[in-house]
């Protein structure tokens, strides 16, 4: 299907809340609420939702580290892990 067949105006949504929610947990498909004419929100289902902000979550971790590499602010990891179990080991 195309995004224009997943694209509905409020009024619609509110006469046919039930049928949307089974077509977004059916499809995995975002439906792309509009009011007067505009695109106003986003209906995603809960599955598709936690994928997408997991998602987002390493990609943030990827640009963290990203970061810390272009400063040079990290450690080898043969230093690293001698310096770590030295701290477990001193609790």
């Amino acid at each position: 299907m195309k995004i224009k067949d997943d694209i509905r105006p409020i009024s619609y949504i509110k006469s046919h809340t039930a049928d949307i929610l089974n077509q977004v947990n059916r499809t995995h498909r975002p439906v792309y609420v509009t009011q007067n004419g505009e695109a106003r929100a986003v209906l995603l289902d809960t599955e598709t939702y936690e994928k997408m902000n997991n998602a987002i979550g390493l990609l943030k971790l990827i640009a963290h580290s990203e970061k810390d590499i272009l400063e040079k602010n990290y450690s080898r990891q043969e230093n690293f892990f001698p310096l770590i179990e030295k701290r477990l080991s001193k609790k």
